[in-house]
């Protein structure tokens, strides 16, 4: 079994820092201002497209009638917007290959 860890905005930053050669600070920095635009896009209703590696897309569901599991009981589910991300094909092989 694979062990599960985590990429962090932290680690982004170091690989930027490294890459990149640009400070700590500034790397944080970077990412902190790519995260804000790409969630400023989500809330204003934009879907985010991020070539080779996948789209982020919002969807509004509407209203529907759901069942309480364990009594039955019918109750509505408002509507709502989602957000789902589809990998792109080129994300879907790396992540096959392990």
């Amino acid at each position: 079994m694979r062990s599960m860890s985590t990429l962090t905005r932290a680690d982004l930053a170091d690989a930027i820092n490294r890459k990149m050669g640009l400070s700590r600070a500034e790397s944080l920095t970077l990412v902190e201002s790519i995260l804000d635009r790409m969630s400023d896009a989500l809330a204003g209703g934009a879907n985010v497209k991020i070539s080779g590696f996948g789209t982020f897309l919002l969807r509004d569901k509407a209203q529907r009638v759901g069942r309480n599991p364990k009594t039955g009981v019918e109750v509505p589910i408002t509507p709502r917007r989602v957000m789902t991300f589809r990998a792109s094909q080129l994300l879907k092989d790396r992540v096959a290959k392990g």
